[in-house]
């Protein structure tokens, strides 16, 4: 038994060293077939199949266009000289033909010339030797030959030619037979053929070196995009895809999903603030009511006296309610979700209601409430989100805006297109450092740490802003602290 375990260990430590090379070894026979299932292979296929067929549509109407016009280039020539020579032969006499005929083809590029008696045989021309089917020489029509040019010397080579050819019936028997050379025509047709050939041996290797390098760069990019999105998925939200600034579609999107990941990160960040400062700012209350609550079972109060703790534990339950309402308001606003949805609203209205509403309050805490509203604004809007959002900038503005003035200013004008909301008090205003937090969740200064509330005013007022596509400044108003929110006017 201990003989075969200490066997076994080396086998599998054998096979522990082999694994990276085996997995190696998949990844390089993979890599293929990765490459062919590339959409970038699937796109050169398809172009060049297309090409190909394209190309060789081209080139063989090309070659097919020019072989017909040559052709009928030639049969017209042959044509003509054929006439010409019928025409001197019935104007003149045979002797005068046959010189014409022997001037002619000592030509450097002569045709072909051949006149044979009534027994077919040759009497005056340029050839030795000519072949032809009999079937296809009707007069009067062109047909195919192949001949031997007549030698002038012994030292000429007998080569064969073919031409195209037309046959004339001359009087007393005689017949003439003018034709033309064919192989310069044949030979072009010869090389459009080859270049046919070779055009589609370079357009499939440029093809597939094309294929080979796109699908390449395509893996490479496609790889860095694929491990960047595992590192983001394990948890590493700083995490972005990679960019190498060119611009392409790859780029392009990479970019774009990097905006995304910016924003799900902040998104993310605010997720663990709020949740740290729902924990930090509802402890604290949960913790009074708990000992208030004890405090009733340990001591035993009288009547009074428990009411009075009761009455206490009610509010705090009651801010907790208000705490969570505004927590769910915000998340309701901010996901655009079904029961916020806009409808014409006449704003001047309404904002009206609210100042009316809020006068008596102010006087209540020894201040006055100015309002100067614009009549006939009307917006696209929720009107609880509106009042709501009112009402949260005016309990700010008498909570934290104490001063010898003791007044706040509410106004709402048209500028433009836009509906202008202005409320202003004249207190001690807020810190340049401090203001760009305002409207964070949970967010309180230190002048309002001693009044009651879980600093979430600001947050959903700017939800709500953002719901009605709107703008929301916070500005210090030299004294005091103005907030100003600007509604796109319906037409």
């Amino acid at each position: 038994m201990a003989e075969t375990a200490a066997g076994a260990l080396p086998e599998k430590g054998r096979r522990a060293e082999e694994a990276p090379e085996r997995r190696e070894r998949r990844r390089r026979v993979a890599r293929p077939g990765r490459l062919v299932r590339t959409t970038a292979f699937k796109l050169t296929l398809v172009y060049l199949t297309v090409f190909v067929v394209l190309s060789l549509g081209l080139i063989a109407y090309i070659s097919s266009t020019t072989a017909d016009l040559i052709d009928r280039q030639l049969e017209a020539a042959i044509d003509g000289e054929s006439a010409e020579l019928v025409a001197e032969f019935r104007s003149r006499n045979l002797f005068r033909l046959m010189s014409t005929i022997e001037r002619r083809a000592m030509r450097p590029d002569a045709s072909v010339y051949l006149i044979t008696d009534f027994s077919g045989n040759p009497i005056a021309g340029n050839v030795s030797e000519l072949i032809y089917d009999p079937v296809e020489a009707t007069p009067g029509g062109t047909f195919p030959v192949r001949y031997v040019r007549l030698v002038r010397s012994d030292d000429e080579e007998r080569v064969s030619h073919r031409a195209l050819a037309k046959l004339s019936v001359l009087g007393g028997g005689y017949r003439l037979l003018v034709g033309r050379d064919v192989e310069d025509r044949i030979e072009f047709s010869g090389i459009i053929r080859r270049s046919i050939r070779g055009a589609i041996v370079v357009v499939v290797a440029l093809a597939l070196l094309s294929w080979i390098f796109l699908s390449r760069s395509v893996l490479h990019k496609v790889d860095a995009i694929a491990a960047s999105s595992r590192r983001i998925v394990a948890g590493d939200l700083a995490r972005r895809l990679p960019t190498d600034q060119s611009g392409d579609e790859f780029d392009r999107l990479a970019q774009s999903v990097n905006v995304m990941l910016d924003e799900i990160e902040r998104l993310h960040a605010g997720l663990q603030e709020v949740s740290q400062n729902i924990a930090h700012d509802l402890k604290t209350p949960l913790t009074r009511l708990r000992n208030r609550l004890d405090e009733i079972l340990r001591t035993r109060p009288s009547r009074e006296d428990s009411e009075i703790v009761l009455s206490r534990a009610i509010e705090e339950c009651d801010q907790l309610i208000r705490t969570f309402e505004a927590l769910l308001t915000i998340a309701r606003v901010e996901s655009h979700s079904a029961g916020v949805s806009l409808e014409p609203t006449d704003l001047s209205a309404l904002v009206g209601d609210m100042a009316e509403f809020y006068e008596p309050a102010a006087e209540d805490v020894g201040m006055r409430l100015d309002s100067r509203i614009e009549p006939g604004i009307t917006i696209a809007g929720e009107p609880t989100l509106l009042r709501n959002m009112i009402a949260n900038l005016l309990d700010n503005a008498l909570k934290y805006g104490r001063s010898d003035k003791a007044s706040v200013d509410l106004s709402l004008r048209r500028i433009g297109d836009e509906a202008v909301i202005i409320v202003r008090d004249h207190g001690a205003g807020v810190g340049d450092g401090d203001r760009s937090r305002l409207t964070d969740r949970f967010v309180r200064m230190d002048a309002a740490r001693s009044k009651p509330g879980a600093g979430l005013g600001l947050s959903l007022v700017k939800a709500i802003v953002g719901h009605h596509s709107g703008t929301l400044e916070l500005a210090n108003a030299d004294p005091g602290f103005s907030v100003r929110i600007a509604l796109p006017i319906t037409t």
